[in-house]
């Protein structure tokens, strides 16, 4: 078989720049498409839900293992963040599509235990003006009692308004995944009988990386930027489709009423060397995903879907 790639030259960078790829980072993408390939010859013709689980299991090992051979995982990854990469057998059959975004993107949810750190109060007060924003945008029925089982989550089960019981507040635990925090909003769901909680594109504002220190502003979505600095979000959205043109996100901040600067200690443009890979493939007509994270050199949590 001809394991040659074909690659969609119409991709469009998330950001809107141009993609420039070096080549050491094309050598990367070429070895790993290879890899991939090389198992359609043994699985194209069955394509049983079975099958599709024992092909995602090796294109992660051998994703993971060439993600690990990368020396400078900066420069891989700002590619990865930057545009999906699709792969494409020559007899179109095959089709593959990565895409690895930054953990950090989001308000790290565990922020919202912060309320009695002195030092972290911006952090917990961000994180309260944005889950209360949602709360009140989303019409979510008992936002206290979300916010109490979000606490309770991490082991803080006392009354959250008795600031007299600081020392019991100690015992750290914490939200480490989407998926346990998904678990929480499933039980609220189940006590309150309040199907807005639903509506809200968590995701989109929070992060369930425990590490994210700061927010990293430069992947973070169009609804974040809108509510954290109080802007309207059609002139976000403006801002950010206006490719050729875009002033830096400060600027554009502070021309419109809003402050960066009050912000800038806990935001930055850096990963946190976390991310979360989504692979989509499709083999005979059929489609399947499967997702894991890459912590700090390390695969975690494969999902099959």
């Amino acid at each position: 078989m001809d394991k040659s790639l074909t690659l969609n030259s119409n991709i469009k960078s998330k950001k809107g720049f141009a993609l420039i790829l070096t080549l050491s980072v094309m050598a990367v993408i070429m070895s790993l498409t290879m890899v991939l390939l090389s198992y359609f010859d043994e699985v194209h013709q069955d394509a049983t839900d079975t099958k599709a689980l024992i092909q995602a299991d090796l294109y992660y090992t051998n994703i993971v293992n060439t993600f690990n051979k990368f020396k400078n995982k900066q420069t891989l990854f700002d590619v990865l963040y930057k545009s999906s990469l699709p792969m494409v057998s020559p007899d179109g059959k095959f089709k593959l599509i990565l895409n690895c975004q930054p953990m950090n993107k989001g308000i790290n949810i565990n922020w919202l235990g912060l309320q009695n750190s002195v030092k972290d109060i911006k952090k917990y007060q961000v994180a309260q003006d944005i889950f209360s924003k949602l709360v009140q945008s989303y019409k979510v029925v008992d936002g206290t009692r979300l916010f109490e089982m979000i606490l309770e989550e991490m082991g803080k089960t006392q009354d959250i308004y008795n600031k007299n019981n600081i020392q019991r507040l100690q015992k750290k635990k914490l939200i480490i995944s989407y998926l346990q925090f998904s678990d929480i909003i499933s039980r609220y769901q189940f006590e309150v009988d309040d199907s807005n909680v639903n509506s809200v594109a968590w995701k989109q504002y929070f992060s369930f990386y425990p590490k994210a220190d700061k927010i990293n502003i430069e992947y973070s979505s169009t609804s974040l930027i809108s509510l954290l600095f109080d802007i309207d979000i059609s002139i976000v959205n403006e801002w950010y489709s206006n490719i050729e043109d875009r002033v830096p996100l400060s600027v554009m901040v502070n021309d419109n009423g809003a402050n960066y600067k009050e912000f800038s200690a806990i935001l930055n443009t850096k990963s946190s060397g976390a991310s979360e890979c989504n692979i989509n493939y499709s083999v005979a007509g059929r489609y399947y995903k499967f997702k894991f994270d890459y912590i700090e050199g390390e695969a975690r949590y494969f999902e099959f879907f």
